[in-house]
């Protein structure tokens, strides 16, 4: 999968498919997206192969602990991010800025407990109020991976 900013000066491919996608209703995520949630596909930042530099912005959160959204210096749309529990070892890559969004569907909704009441998930979706217990939703390769990624 491949994607890119708006001008084209940042540019990245993910040499493996994504661990989980979160669909994200948080309040902070609507602020910082503009928009009703973000959806984020979660990889190993190892496995995002980038050309051109990004600028890494400091972001409050609502945890107090922020995170660092990678940006295209020249116009400035974010694609991915890096969150404290991972720090720069994991990237949760903004599936709107991916060539083929379409690949990347949600695996889960969280924080539905703020999404915009005119937001209607697919019948059957896998939601959570808050953040839910990774044991609990995702697969033993995903937490394979993810103990891999954290141990290296």
């Amino acid at each position: 999968m491949e994607g890119r900013c708006t001008c084209g000066q940042l540019a990245y491919r993910l040499t493996a498919a994504p661990m989980i996608v979160h669909c994200c209703h948080c309040s902070w995520c609507q602020r910082e997206s503009g928009s009703a949630f973000v959806i984020n596909a979660v990889v190993e930042t190892a496995a995002l192969a980038v050309t051109g530099a990004s600028d890494l912005v400091h972001t409050p959160s609502a945890s107090g602990a922020g995170q660092e959204i990678a940006r295209c210096p020249a116009c400035h749309v974010a694609l991915w991010s890096h969150y404290p529990s991972a720090g720069r070892k994991a990237a949760f890559v903004r599936v709107g800025t991916l060539a083929e969004p379409n690949a990347c569907p949600p695996d889960v909704h969280i924080f539905t407990s703020t999404r915009q009441d005119w937001v209607v998930l697919p019948e059957g979706a896998p939601a959570h109020a808050g953040f839910y217990n990774p044991a609990e939703v995702w697969s033993p390769e995903t937490r394979a991976r993810w103990g891999a990624m954290m141990a290296g």
